[in-house]
């Protein structure tokens, strides 16, 4: 059983190497687009709509595995690593090949070049992926702080430098690239694990049984997340592209620093109390409460105050992309209930309920897809908000059997944070509405502080249980 100080220390370092990460990630992003175009970021998305699929099978769900599984060894993690390695140069041959192909697909011959360098990324990805599920595994999630901030350090200079002396689109390139190899190096310098001239087919076909489940369903999430992209840079134009991915940049990095590290703590801890299923639902109701508590608030103000933040931030030529912004910050506020119950399943060993769900969510979604893509890009981002209501519901539905904990009673748990949220997304979007003698500067601040301020004053009014266990815990960090 991992110890409560254990798993709050590895959360603090996970959430720190997020905020750190993704700090510097969303400064940079804000100095290149104002340097680049809309359309360059398009093309650059155009590309990775590929890559982000592939890079699926370059773990293959076996990471994933490593870490559900009780007791792995170092003949586990050696035949993974030489497992990833293959997949990950097989797949970058394809790449290489299929390069023209794609750029016939979308009548752009200039992607060839970008996509093969692109693609090296998958060579990076292959090297550390067991790397990843070690650190994951034995939970000294300090190393992923160092590896990431690295990283992430080097390819924001690398970015900037080039796109300052005129390299365009080749900036983006090589901040993927140096952000990927970057921090693969820095794993490899920091983590202990190595990896044995030792490889079993017994040990990969008893992996891949879990694994190739989880195979199957990211496959199928990843297919059904970038098939919106490859619809948008196929039917209309890399612009609306951009502006479809940037609305979704700005609610991404608030709710990936929090949901990713809820995530990657949920799945090792949930794995070691996998066999007493009530203390996992504890888990799983306590992760769902606090995670929507915090989230609600910033997404909710964070539309509110959007057109404010869009102009000061990328100026006004990203202003179309102020209404993508708002309908993501609703569709990401619920990401913790999708976290949550995902990791609840595989903690618990049921990787085929994983692939059904992936199934049902897709069918689902895919309809919507091709039901919104005739009108417009808009429509397409509608429909991904009743598309992500659906899967939410869908996620949590195999819960009321295996934990006792329906999606109403999670519902019942999440609603009086969101109520307490809109109250305080109001008072922030009506101050923008107020003809103030300031700057655009000053009146975002008072919005921003304001909407916090009334928003932890109401919940701790109404004493919301997600806002007394904080501040218990705060306290007791602090004490």
């Amino acid at each position: 059983m991992i110890s409560t100080g254990v798993v709050v220390t590895n959360f603090i370092w996970k959430f720190a190497e997020r905020c750190g990460a993704q700090l510097i990630s969303f400064i940079v992003s804000i100095i290149l687009a104002r340097i680049l175009m809309p359309s360059d970021y398009g093309v650059i998305a155009l590309c990775m709509v590929f890559i982000y699929i592939l890079q699926v099978f370059a773990d293959s769900g076996l990471g994933t595995a490593l870490i559900q599984k009780k007791d792995p060894d170092n003949l586990d993690y050696s035949t993974v690593f030489f497992t990833n390695i293959g997949i990950s140069l097989v797949l970058y041959a394809g790449m290489w090949i299929g390069a023209p192909y794609i750029a016939d697909f979308y009548a752009m011959p200039s992607l060839v070049p970008l996509i093969r360098v692109l693609s090296l990324i998958l060579i990076s990805n292959g090297l550390r992926n067991v790397q990843q599920a070690y650190v994951a595994k034995h939970m000294i999630f300090k190393r992923f702080f160092y590896s990431t901030l690295g990283a992430s350090i080097c390819s924001a200079i690398v970015g900037i430098g080039m796109a300052y002396h005129g390299f365009g689109m080749w900036s983006l390139v090589a901040q993927q690239l140096f952000n990927g190899y970057v921090g693969t190096m820095i794993l490899w310098l920091t983590v202990p694990w190595r990896p044995s001239l030792a490889f079993s087919f017994s040990r990969l076909k008893s992996l891949f049984s879990f694994g190739w489940k989880l195979l199957a369903s990211a496959l199928i999430a990843t297919g059904y997340d970038q098939l919106w992209q490859l619809i948008i840079g196929k039917v209309y134009s890399p612009a609306d592209l951009a502006y479809f991915n940037q609305g979704q940049k700005f609610p991404q990095v608030i709710v990936t620093n929090i949901n990713t590290s809820i995530d990657s703590i949920l799945l090792p801890t949930m794995s070691s109390e996998q066999d007493h299923r009530d203390r996992v639902r504890g888990m799983t109701r306590r992760a769902i409460k606090t995670s929507i508590f915090i989230m609600a608030p910033l997404m909710i103000i964070l539309a509110a105050c959007s057109d404010h933040v869009v102009t000061l931030v990328l100026t006004e030529k990203w202003l179309p992309c102020v209404p993508f912004l708002c309908i993501f910050c609703i569709n990401y506020m619920f990401w913790p209930v999708h976290t949550a119950n995902l990791n609840a399943i595989n903690a618990l060993g049921r990787s085929d309920i994983f692939l059904k769900l992936e199934i049902i969510k897709n069918v689902i979604g895919l309809s919507i897809v091709f039901c919104t893509m005739q009108y417009s890009v808009m429509a397409m981002a509608y429909g991904s908000l009743v598309s992500g209501v659906c899967s939410q519901i869908v996620n949590a539905w195999p819960n009321k059997t295996l934990l006792h904990y329906s999606y109403w009673q999670q519902v019942r748990d999440f609603i009086p944070s969101i109520l307490v949220a809109i109250a305080a997304g109001g008072l922030s979007y009506g101050i923008g509405l107020l003809p103030l003698p300031f700057s655009l500067w000053i009146i975002l601040l008072l919005q921003g502080f304001s909407g916090l301020i009334f928003y932890f004053l109401l919940a701790y009014l109404f004493r919301l249980e997600a806002c007394t266990y904080l501040v218990d815990k705060v306290k007791n960090f602090l004490i």
